[in-house]
């Protein structure tokens, strides 16, 4: 379902210290941009950030990015991270937000950066062949993730998409990523009580869909 514009997005991410609209200002500098060496964590395609909200109070010791094309999700997404911080206490000091299309990701990140984890939660599934290319876990894309993925690198994606998530497991190892776990029902071996359930997949689990599960990892 589209979104309709709200007039309140615009000045929410003007006065967002940690919103980067400028998508190619930390290239190659984003542990700088953070002023520390912890691992970063990037997610691409991060909504209304809810996946962040989880994360990032709760993990100090990550770097946690957050990528998206459309600006009104993002703004969303401050809303969520504000909220978590402030009932953890904190200032949001280990997560950014950048505006980004997924299609150009190698225009924001280069070797330098040598991203620790990638997050996939939940993306389109674009279910016409023609369109295969357009999947975040397609060949295609795994192969600019691998400029900036250091050596031992992961990803982790989720989706509710049979034929997506079919797909990507031939995506994963035709790009050369070793698996390390795939659950075809992820929460019926994992505690959903210490997970973050992002909004999709709080819908998905209430229509009683199974989330697909897989993490892989990159050796170069």
């Amino acid at each position: 379902m589209r979104l309709r514009n709200r007039p309140w997005a615009a000045p929410e991410l003007a006065g967002c210290s940690y919103y980067v609209r400028d998508y190619a200002r930390n290239r190659g500098r984003w542990r700088q941009a953070f002023g520390n060496d912890h691992p970063i964590w990037l997610e691409i395609g991060c909504g209304k950030g809810m996946y962040l909200a989880g994360m990032a109070p709760a993990h100090p010791e990550i770097n946690f990015i957050g990528a998206d094309i459309k600006s009104l999700m993002l703004a969303y997404a401050r809303r969520n991270i504000e909220e978590a911080f402030s009932a953890a206490g904190r200032e949001p000091d280990n997560v950014i937000l950048l505006s980004v299309d997924a299609e150009r990701i190698l225009s924001s990140f280069s070797e330098d950066d040598e991203v620790d984890r990638i997050i996939l939660n939940f993306s389109n599934p674009w279910p016409k062949p023609p369109h295969h290319k357009r999947r975040l876990t397609h060949t295609r894309q795994l192969e600019n993730y691998k400029h900036f993925l250091k050596d031992g690198g992961i990803i982790e994606f989720k989706t509710d998409n049979d034929d997506l998530f079919r797909d990507s497991l031939v995506y994963f190892e035709q790009a050369g990523f070793e698996t390390e776990e795939v659950c075809g029902d992820f929460y019926s071996s994992h505690d959903v009580d210490t997970s973050v359930i992002t909004e999709h997949e709080g819908k998905f689990m209430q229509m009683g869909l199974p989330i697909h599960y897989a993490r892989v990892m990159i050796r170069k």
